[in-house]
């Protein structure tokens, strides 16, 4: 027979719950103001007071966003590069954390030391520029891959999770005959799902978002440009109102009639923001079985 909950523990569990309604209004009101504010026509949300809806609901925000050229190029470019930098990092980086779990490896401390330094001290923009142009990645989609393979960050947070693992796992594959790149691929690589999810999603998201790199290496290819650099150019072309630019048959200073830079700026932070949303929740499921991985089973 189950007690009666006394007046203090009702009291308690409705402040529980009011709290965590205002965390989420707190939370989902920002990005659904965004949402409204890219939905409305743009010369009415000049007026202001749009909350969570749009008065006059529009798509004309969007179309004329991707009427601009280019985008669809830097959206494959961009979806790719994220798809190709997550694998390649991924893979670079449980490959380093894994040789620097291995407690017979004589380097291990040292190299830790060197990876822990890039966190800190960096050579600077010219020198990364010289880099990237002798290893002649300046004008190749390969500039937005390789230089981001490993990352001290990631190789420490997969580090620390191998560290957690049974070592008694490794020996006994040890005693049936598998090499250490076996115990790699077959033992340690299926235990990290949960690390693999959480770095994933870090270096996704980097991915994602980047621009400045297709300023710096690509910004004349058009073959190479990225979907975040071609938003970056549409909202600079908006706010400054510039000149010859011409989109279906209007210059920029008709087409700055039509819509606002706010507007403008709503819907790219939109677009650049839901596939990112799309993504998180296959990887929440990793999360949730990471925190009970490590328990102890009687």
């Amino acid at each position: 027979m189950k007690g009666r909950i006394s007046p203090s523990d009702r009291l308690f569990d409705l402040i529980v719950y009011l709290a965590i309604l205002l965390v989420a209004v707190c939370t989902l009101y920002p990005f659904l103001n965004v949402l409204a504010i890219s939905l409305n026509d743009s010369t009415d949300s000049v007026r202001g007071g749009i909350t969570i809806y749009p008065r006059h609901l529009t798509f004309k925000n969007y179309s004329l966003i991707f009427s601009f050229g280019g985008l669809l190029t830097g959206l494959k470019i961009s979806v790719l590069r994220t798809v190709a930098g997550t694998i390649a990092g991924l893979l670079s980086s449980s490959m380093l954390a894994y040789v620097l779990s291995r407690a017979d490896f004589d380097g291990r401390k040292w190299l830790s030391v060197f990876l822990a330094m890039t966190m800190y001290v960096s050579g600077g923009l010219i020198p990364s520029y010289l880099l990237m142009r002798d290893m002649q990645l300046i004008g190749t989609f390969w500039v937005y891959v390789l230089p981001g393979l490993v990352s001290a960050f990631n190789v420490f947070v997969i580090r620390s999770f191998i560290d957690g693992l049974p070592y008694a796992l490794q020996e006994s594959a040890k005693l049936d005959g598998a090499n250490d790149f076996t115990i790699y691929r077959r033992v340690i690589l299926p235990l990290l799902t949960p690390a693999l999810a959480t770095v994933a999603l870090f270096l996704a998201v980097g991915q994602w978002n980047a621009w400045f790199d297709t300023y710096l290496y690509n910004g004349s290819n058009e073959r190479l440009t990225t979907l975040q650099f071609e938003l970056m150019k549409v909202l600079q072309s908006t706010q400054a109102g510039g000149g010859g630019q011409a989109v279906n048959g209007m210059n920029m200073n008709q087409l700055m009639n039509r819509i606002s830079p706010e507007s403008v700026k709503m819907a790219i932070t939109v677009i650049v923001t839901v596939p990112i949303l799309l993504v998180y929740p296959f990887l929440q499921r990793y999360f949730v079985t990471g925190m009970t991985l490590g328990a102890v089973k009687s």
